[in-house]
């Protein structure tokens, strides 16, 4: 099987808190989320918005496996997605995108 293709620009960027994300998008989007509990913890990336619950975490992975430096993955279609691996802090994020 051929492996993944990761781009990423191995930068660290800031969550952005809920106020910051347009109100138009939080109801599109997010309106699932109780406002509470999700304050924080969203990104923008390659003009569209997330939220870390959107992510599957990535767990029991081989370290040879392309994925075994990421914390998690959403998937666009059925071969490509996107990737976020957090900080040890959990308050910054580097994102990625797969394609197989």
């Amino acid at each position: 099987m051929k492996k993944p293709r990761i781009i990423t620009d191995h930068k660290w960027h800031n969550f952005k808190y809920r106020n910051e994300v347009p109100k138009k998008v939080l109801k599109d989007q997010f309106s699932h989320l109780d406002k509470d509990d999700n304050f924080d913890n969203f990104f923008k990336y390659k003009n569209y918005w997330y939220h870390i619950s959107d992510f599957i975490r990535v767990e029991n992975i081989h370290e040879n496996d392309e994925f075994h430096k990421w914390h998690g993955y959403t998937s666009d279609t059925f071969f490509s997605g996107v990737l976020i691996k957090m900080d040890e802090d959990n308050e910054q994020y580097m994102v990625g995108m797969y394609f197989s």
